[in-house]
């Protein structure tokens, strides 16, 4: 549900700067250091370094840990296991809070799906009317006001920031559209899945940032007869 807030307008919504780098702050999850000459108490054992015990929001931390790592990583790049060493917990408890990297990353994004859950509500029935069930799944998850503001937060953080422009990048042609192109079969599959996703990416920008009328306001149902082609074109089609 939509809170009525402000939308985020930059970056620092999925805890990036404007220079493309991860906040300290955010990534770190850890307190400042205190005052080096307040008194400590002669009882309190020193604080133990190294992996995160389990029940210190553990799932929290990975998902910062996981923001620095695709910052200076890319989707591609990041691993795992290379973002449980920087949350410092076992490599084990990131497969116990998240099914995959795909995973770790909708929750880094704030998305309000998985992809591969998403792709396999629209692949049932091969290519043809591929295009009409794809975008009803683009506009039933976009559509509603909390996706709206997903939208337009998302696409500001591309805009600001290189690292997570990268980061979406990768993931759209890999974790989404890379898939749908994979289960066609078609030809080209790289050039494709990024047809698609400039397709659909610049359908978000028009419709929920820019609001270009009547392209804004019209009905999905409206709007689908006119973009399904393209879309089916692009995932499967020959060229001319």
């Amino acid at each position: 549900m939509s809170t009525g807030r402000p939308v985020p307008m930059s970056a620092a919504a999925y805890g990036f700067d404007a220079a493309g780098e991860a906040n300290e702050a955010t990534v770190a999850g850890a307190p400042q250091p205190a005052d080096a000459s307040a008194p400590v108490p002669d009882q309190e054992a020193p604080r133990r370094r190294g992996r995160r015990p389990a029940g210190e929001d553990t799932r929290a931390a990975i998902v910062a840990a996981a923001r620095g790592e695709f910052a200076a990583r890319g989707y591609e790049g990041a691993t795992l296991r290379g973002i449980a060493r920087a949350a410092g917990v076992d490599p084990r408890l990131v497969h116990h809070y998240f099914e995959g990297k795909d995973d770790v990353f909708v929750a880094v994004m704030d998305l309000p799906a998985r992809p591969g859950e998403l792709v396999a509500a629209v692949i049932p029935g091969g290519i043809d009317g591929l295009g009409e069930r794809l975008l009803r799944m683009f506009f039933s998850v976009w559509d509603p006001p909390e996706g709206r503001e997903r939208v337009v937060a998302l696409v500001s953080s591309v805009l600001t920031s290189e690292s997570a422009a990268l980061m979406v990048k990768q993931f759209l042609t890999q974790e989404i559209f890379g898939r749908l192109v994979t289960a066609v079969g078609a030809d080209d599959p790289d050039l494709r899945a990024s047809l698609l996703a400039s397709q659909m990416v610049g359908l978000m920008m028009a419709r929920y940032v820019v609001k270009l009328e009547p392209l804004a306001s019209a009905d999905p149902e409206d709007l689908i007869p006119f973009i399904a082609p393209t879309l089916e074109r692009y995932l499967g089609g020959e060229p001319g």
